[in-house]
């Protein structure tokens, strides 16, 4: 049986403040958690209905009632497994030829596909404005489908980090130069700007130079997902 302080310190984690006050997040479903138990990141607790249904150790598993694991989770049908994970320190050291850098993304559901998206592609490096969804919340943890243990993510000041840097910076724009007339290098920066206003002024300032998808078939929608023109400059910076 949970005691109900621990029932009740797990439920909070679904808020950004109480997960880095206690420095955990929770992930859930059987194949996430045990991606997650693979890497490098430390566990806190696991719990499962059937414990045997885990395919890790036993010693970190209890076993929970379906009433129980229902009141931790984020869930409307919890699945029947929630691990409690230490949020790992975030390294200063970029490994990843390209950089992704994120001005402002806020929809869960994007931050997790382009972490996933990221994953593919091999950029493994991912810088965030403080203003970016957090990327524990558990929607961009069940988007990102494990490939958060594959990615460094980062939440800095943007303008303090592209200050610092001696790479490229390349802003993407609905009035910039089209992709496909571009010569990308083999290293440089890429920032995605948020949903409704697109790149922040004073990150557009510090751009090195301003890429746009092109239009074809004249269409007359307004812009692309986010999460969508990621995964088509991710693609151009790999060709």
């Amino acid at each position: 049986m949970v005691v109900k302080s621990e029932l009740k310190l797990i439920k909070s984690l679904q808020q950004k403040k109480c997960r880095n006050e206690h420095r955990l997040f929770v992930v859930e479903g059987k194949k996430a958690i045990e991606e997650v138990v693979n890497s490098d990141m430390k566990i806190y607790k696991l719990f499962a209905v059937d414990p045997l249904g885990l395919d890790v150790g036993r010693e970190h598993v209890e076993k929970v009632t379906a009433r129980e694991l229902g009141q931790m989770s984020s869930l409307k049908n919890p699945n029947g497994y929630l691990g409690v994970f230490y949020i790992p320190e975030p390294t200063r050291k970029i490994s990843s030829d390209w950089v992704l850098v994120l001005d402002g993304v806020q929809d869960p559901g994007n931050l997790g596909t382009i972490i996933r998206l990221s994953d593919w592609f091999g950029v493994s490096d991912i810088v965030c404005s403080l203003e970016t969804v957090d990327c524990y919340n558990p929607k961009v943890l069940q988007a990102t489908m494990g490939s958060i243990t594959r990615v460094n993510i980062r939440y800095t000041e943007l303008k303090t980090f592209l200050l610092e840097t001696e790479l490229p910076i390349y802003g993407t724009f609905m009035n910039g130069v089209s992709v496909n007339k571009t010569k990308l290098p083999e290293k440089g920066i890429m920032i995605m700007g948020n949903e409704g206003k697109g790149v922040s002024e004073s990150v557009a300032k510090l751009c090195t130079a301003r890429l746009a998808i092109p239009q074809f078939g004249g269409a007359t929608t307004e812009s692309l997902n986010v999460a969508s023109a990621t995964a088509i400059l991710l693609h151009e910076i790999r060709k």
